[in-house]
């Protein structure tokens, strides 16, 4: 007599495990805790074996009758049920391993030795909200390039084109490290060059030398936090990236030597730099320190100390002095630039002291201290510059 939805849901435990049976060798394990387990007992090759269909109720009667029919279909064609269960598990467990997401986080643990803490974290931020949700779960060998394309063109409809780019760069990287392990055959992210859209390369805002003055004049009278005030002049006086300055520490600062040497994996180049500090940067630090040099920064975040000035203090005090889309405080980087060079001062100085150049085009060794007496020369009459100026 077949069983019933309501005497498998009535079914009681007893102090030994006891049978419900169905049919076709179907039956409910009903287990002294219990718990009642699916069963098919079955016979192949002249041995009687069995097979676990899973738990009632969240495999119900008729699911599990499903099962058991599918089950003795492989029968028919001399297939173990059992056997083929164990292989479709292992194959699971393989694509698993194969995935993308796994890859991806695999590659993503070796790269971050070498990486700061803040760009490993969004490394790992963007692909977990942008890739892995549509690839994520896919064995890496199994995504095409139009598939990827989709993914990367979701990013681009919400207007991210950089983050889209970068995403796509990410990809190339975590297919290429799938290829040196085994896990994949090609790297399906270079058949999308050329593929995204680009938008216009525009350059930072920046200050003309007969805007200077004025603006100089504007800040000595600035009436916000003068730590604020004091950033940014050091800013102008040192012209390096406004992070850099951000988070410059006090230990790094050299008073004796007239130096702040910035380590490597401050920069973005990743390669320590050295900043010959001009007497005006040294009486400005001197200036600076009653008030931060206590402190582990010299720009502390006035709400947690432990931490730096936030990456729109400077701008928007920029944008107080009157100067909104007529400067940023990058851009002094190149209105020290453009000033520097039409005052006869050697290009690979001044690229060398910007930090621009790159590896593969430096005309010298690439080494952090190279030019530094030019350098030195350069930076304090920088120095007398801004101090004329105001």
């Amino acid at each position: 007599m077949a069983l019933t939805d309501i005497q498998a849901r009535n079914a009681k435990p007893k102090e030994k495990p006891y049978k419900l049976s169905d049919a076709g060798g179907l039956y409910i394990l009903v287990q002294p805790n219990g718990s009642k387990l699916w069963r098919l007992k079955y016979r192949i090759a002249g041995k009687e074996k069995l097979l676990s269909i899973g738990s009632y109720p969240i495999i119900t009667l008729a699911a599990a009758r499903d099962k058991a029919m599918q089950a003795k279909e492989k029968l028919t064609n001399n297939i173990d049920p059992s056997q083929a269960k164990k292989e479709e598990k292992q194959k699971q467990l393989v694509n698993l391993e194969n995935s993308f997401e796994s890859i991806a986080r695999c590659w993503h643990n070796n790269q971050k030795l070498s990486w700061t803490e803040r760009h490993a974290s969004y490394v790992l931020r963007r692909m977990e909200a942008d890739l892995f949700p549509k690839m994520g779960a896919r064995a890496i060998e199994t995504i095409t390039p139009p598939e990827l394309l989709t993914t990367l063109r979701a990013i681009e409809a919400r207007d991210a084109i950089d983050i889209a780019h970068r995403a796509l760069q990410t990809c190339g990287q975590i297919f290429r490290y799938a290829i040196a392990t085994g896990k994949a055959e090609r790297d399906i992210a270079a058949d999308l060059r050329g593929a995204l859209k680009t938008r216009k390369k525009e350059n930072y805002s920046r200050l003309a030398a007969s805007e200077l003055p004025e603006f100089l004049s504007k800040l000595e009278k600035y009436d916000g936090e003068i730590q604020t005030k004091l950033a940014l002049k050091f800013l102008i006086l040192t012209f390096v990236r406004s992070a850099e300055v951000r988070g410059a520490k006090w230990s790094e600062i050299n008073f004796e030597k007239k130096e702040w040497r910035i380590p490597a994996e401050r920069m973005k180049m990743r390669d320590p730099h050295i900043v010959p500090l001009s007497t005006q940067a040294i009486n400005l630090l001197n200036e600076l320190k009653p008030l931060t040099g206590h402190m582990e920064h010299l720009f502390p975040n006035r709400t947690k100390s432990s931490t730096f000035i936030s990456e729109n203090t400077m701008l928007y005090a920029v944008y107080r002095l009157g100067y909104h889309s007529r400067t940023t405080a990058h851009g002094f980087r190149g209105t020290a630039s453009t000033i520097l060079n039409e005052h006869g001062f050697m290009p690979d100085v001044i690229e060398r002291q910007l930090a621009h150049a790159e590896r593969n085009k430096v005309r010298a060794s690439y080494n952090h201290a190279q030019y530094l007496p030019e350098r030195t020369k350069m930076m304090q009459w920088w120095g007398n510059y801004i101090g004329q100026c105001k």
